[in-house]
């Protein structure tokens, strides 16, 4: 009853809240305008410009210069009007896009005139896919003319490509076809032509085609944005409010197979190490192929596979320290999880201004191949566990049936992994750490009255061959699924929407594997003061002998997405079974969450700035058992100033609450209020060099505080170099920073256990540096490196005194005593305390947490695409860290030495691809 009673006070905020409507990069709403009166025959509500194809008479050459006579008689689109600076006005520049095509593929010729000619032209240099502040064309087409899809082609007077999508629900930037195109700048301003092969593209079956299609230029010098089909900033816009491409005609099938076979090649060299451990080679060789393969099924419907997939030219993730008991989340940076990855969302979180919420996220692909997951015996001494888990292989069918439904099938299948290991008595053996395991995710989208309605689902499956491995049943479930559907409903010319979702999950396996997922830092079903709960249909209560676990959770969102008032309210909730990790990424179950914004929205320049973003707003949040775990109010104001410098700060304040997390499986206590100020600053980024200023501020009530600042300069020497320079320092104190838990039957008031925290102090200083030359569009030399040191200081030991409050009481203050140990260097190694002195209650011992973190890593990748769709990669990759225990004091200098002294791991490897057309 109290489960039901907080989901029906969560739907209550969300029918009487207030909230917003995220806004497109180039700042206007996507969605569709209120009618006007009028309509075309397409279904439009507002009249759409029409622009014709003509057949090609004779062969185009694709080098930027238009004076093949086919250019002349095609009739261009024009009369662009302004997105901004000045919204609604016909477009300083002139600009004219012409389109042909033949039996093979679309080509696309534009003129951009500048007022200036070739010296009003601002360029730069880039690898394909990078943003950079420049003059763009760009052509997105709804080729199925849906009034849903994108399909995002682009090119600057450099000749630098982006693309993106595949007809998804929004352009995917992932996604690399092979297309041409060429640019030259003269006289007049600059030329493009491109060349888009219809077996790159996804369509409808048949030979007459209509398209949707928007037309965007950006003309860097006046910070100038035009648009073909106009929608202004405060409507809602997007392929609904497309222009039309008449006169295509698909003559023949296209080609049908791509294959990139790849070769790779490569050396890890170490140094330092244990020389007693076994395993332990400092000098590796190792070499492999394999292939990437796409077969068109249909014109619409697409099938991408690869066999033993190498990822060795991906940039390393950043270091991060984390003291708290949830995962760290690291973004997907692997080519073939990425491409297409649009066609696999699901659980979209959208909000004006929130915090401390997270998506359903039940497809998160860093699962597949992730570190071997298995235990090694306790007795193991020395193991060789391998990085990573291969993957034998991977597919998946993506693309958009006739009847409007767009689809996507992804399986994959991860290996054995087995470790050697040795025992202090030099028993040698090998234990399984990952099973042979399956990865299975179907989605499914239908869409309806042109867009304006969608519908959808979503299954996703784990299963794993644990065969009688002991210590794999322990950990894993057998088999994991989530099922889920979702919606979006738009209406009054899109300017509304409802937006939601709906999951299941079950895990299954052992029961001690179940156990582990009970206890673990997402729901604490151990906890001694949860309300009583039971494990019928949905998992709600801590049972060791539970062969499953099961749950639900969900998102729903209101709002107005276009105007100059905005406004949504929003719920979010995970019952405590909920469980999603072995595909997707949940840190935090057992909530229902609730909040809602206001805004205003001005786009139009006053006198001191261009535009203006302001809301309000709060949330609060519960869990199951009905305790108040979370409230905020927040306000925000951001804009853009005059000299097209941008800033933004937001207030949240945090009012006492109580914590259901802090004592990691024991009874609830209290958070202290706190104050939340964060402020953002950002240059002109047109100009050689820009920066970019963060910093923020956090007081709580007990005394903890936090402080940050990070400065992110680029600085462009050149057209074609960009360094990038981001330092960060952040410091901060805590005051209840959890330790360790341990028994003691006298401590009643916490079940017989005492929960340990203490204060701490954490200094961080990182730099994050990015080095990119680009040679030419197709040949480019990227650099990553991050200097990065934490220090973290324990002090002064304490306890909660009662549950459900923030009294504490330190050891050796308030209660009891507490005595350093010390080794024969004089460190601190550990802290005996006997928590009442006299009393009855047994002492015990903290090992000392301090610590200095210190790391070094980076990599270089030089990529060259030496024809279209092959690519040679060079890269080096190196690893350095070092750490001191026993102490927190922040220090550049480790007691052996500078840290570049340390002992590195360095990995070459060669990769060539070749792509073959078929």
């Amino acid at each position: 009853m109290r489960h039901n009673s907080l989901l029906r006070s969560a739907l209550l905020t969300l029918v009487l809240g207030t909230s917003f409507s995220p806004r497109t990069a180039s700042g206007q709403a996507e969605g569709t305008v209120s009618p006007s009166g009028g309509g075309d025959r397409h279904g439009h509500t507002v009249p759409a410009p029409v622009l014709r194809a003509e057949t090609t008479s004779a062969a185009i050459s694709v080098d930027g210069i238009l004076n093949e006579g086919d250019w002349l008689r095609a009739i261009p689109a024009t009369g662009f009007r302004q997105s901004q600076p000045v919204d609604g006005d016909p477009s300083t520049q002139r600009t004219e896009i012409r389109l042909l095509f033949d039996s093979d593929a679309l080509y696309v010729g534009a003129r951009m005139y500048d007022s200036l000619g070739a010296a009003g032209v601002r360029t730069r240099l880039v690898r394909r896919d990078q943003f950079t502040d420049s003059d763009w064309i760009e052509l997105i087409f709804d080729t199925f003319h849906d009034h849903i899809g994108r399909t995002r082609f682009a090119v600057n007077p450099s000749g630098v490509r982006q693309d993106g999508g595949v007809a998804a629900s929004f352009a995917d930037p992932s996604w690399d076809p092979v297309w041409d195109a060429a640019t030259r700048i003269d006289s007049l301003g600059w030329t493009a032509e491109f060349r888009i092969p219809f077996s790159q593209l996804r369509f409808p079956a048949g030979r007459d085609q209509v398209w949707g299609l928007q037309i965007w230029r950006t003309v860097s010098r006046l910070n100038e944005t035009s648009m073909w089909s106009y929608w202004s900033t405060s409507e809602a816009g997007g392929p609904q409010r497309f222009g039309h491409v008449e006169g295509i005609e698909i003559m023949g099938t296209p080609r049908r197979l791509e294959l990139a076979p790849y070769v790779v090649a490569g050396s890890r060299l170490r140094t330092g190490g244990n020389p007693a451990d076994p395993f332990r080679d400092n000098t590796e060789m190792t070499s492999r192929f394999g292939t990437d393969l796409k077969y068109l099924v249909t014109s619409n419907l697409t099938l991408s596979a690869t066999v033993n997939p190498d990822f060795g030219q991906v940039e390393v993730d950043p270091a991060v320290v984390n003291l708290s008991a949830f995962e760290t989340f690291f973004p997907e940076r692997r080519p073939f999880f990425i491409e297409g990855a649009g066609a696999f969302s699901f659980g979209g979180f959208n909000c004006y201004f929130c915090s401390n919420v997270s998506s359903m996220s039940l497809v998160f692909t860093r699962r597949i191949g992730r570190s071997p997951q298995g235990a090694l015996p306790s007795e193991a001494e020395f193991a060789d566990v391998p990085e990573a888990t291969s993957i034998l292989g991977a597919a998946k069918l993506t693309g958009r049936t006739a009847g409007g439904m767009t689809i996507g099938v992804l399986n994959a299948v991860t290996a054995r992994e087995t470790a050697p290991f040795r025992t202090p008595g030099d028993v040698h053996g090998t234990q399984v750490v990952e099973p042979l395991s399956n990865y299975l995710v179907g989605r499914a989208k239908q869409d309806f009255r042109n867009g304006d309605i969608t519908v959808g689902g979503i299954v996703t499956s784990v299963t794993r061959g644990l065969g009688g491995d002991a210590l794999l049943r322990d950990r894993l479930p057998t088999h994991a699924e989530a099922v889920g559907v979702d919606w979006n409903v738009q209406w009054g010319g899109r300017s509304h929407s409802f937006f939601g979702n709906l999951v299941t999950t079950n895990a299954s396996g052992d029961p001690a594997a179940m156990l582990r997922l009970q206890q673990s830092s997402a729901r604490y079903f151990q906890r001694p003061d949860r309300g009583n709960g039971g494990n019928g249909l949905f998992s709600d209560a801590l049972d060791s002998t539970a062969t499953h676990l099961r749950g639900y959770g969900g998102y729903a969102r209101v709002a107005r997405n276009s105007g100059n008032w905005l406004w949504e309210t929003h719920v979010n909730f995970r019952s405590p079974g909920f469980e999603s990790n072995d595909l997707g990424f949940n840190t935090r179950s057992d909530y229902v969450w609730m909040g809602g914004n206001v805004v205003r929205n001005i786009p139009t320049p006053g006198g001191w700035y261009r535009s203006l973003w302001l809301s309000l707003g709060g949330q609060q949040q519960y869990n199951f058992d009905g305790d108040l775990t979370d409230r905020q109010f927040q306000a925000n104001v951001s804009g853009q100033l005059l000299n097209y410098w941008n800033f933004g700060t937001f207030i949240i304040h945090r009012p006492e609450v109580l914590d259901d997390r802090a004592t990691r499986g024991g009874p609830v206590v209290s958070r202290a209020r706190s104050t939340f100020l964060s402020s953002f600053l950002s240059t002109d980024s047109r100009r050689a060099v820009s920066l970019n200023l963060n910093a923020s501020r956090n007081r709580a009530g007990d005394g903890g505080f936090s402080h940050s600042l990070s400065l992110g300069t680029t600085f462009r020497p050149a057209p074609n170099i960009s360094l990038q320079l981001s330092p960060s320092w952040n410091q901060s104190r805590s005051t209840a920073q959890f330790v360790q838990s341990v028994p003691d039957p006298t401590r009643t008031e916490f079940f017989g256990t005492r929960y340990v925290f203490s204060d701490t102090r954490q200094t961080t200083v990182s730099m994050n540096t990015r080095l990119n030359i680009t040679f030419t569009p197709n040949a480019t030399l990227e650099l990553f490196a991050q200097p990065f040191i934490s220090s973290v200081d324990f002090q002064r030991f304490k306890e909660f005194a009662r549950p459900r409050t923030l009294d504490r009481v330190v050891y050796g203050e308030d209660i009891g005593t507490i005595t350093p140990q010390r080794n024969a260097k004089g460190d601190i190694t550990s802290y005996q305390v006997d928590p009442d002195g006299n009393g009855s209650a047994e002492s015990f011992s903290i090992n000392n947490p301090d610590f200095v973190f210190r790391s070094l890593r980076g990599n270089a990748v030089l990529r060259w695409e030496y024809r279209p769709g092959a690519t040679l990669f060079l890269v080096w990759t190196q690893n350095r860290s070092d750490s001191d225990p026993f102490t927190g004091n922040f220090t550049f200098r480790s007691p052996g030495g500078s840290l570049f002294g340390r002992n590195p791991e360095n990995v070459f490897q060669i990769k060539a691809s070749y792509w073959l057309n078929l």
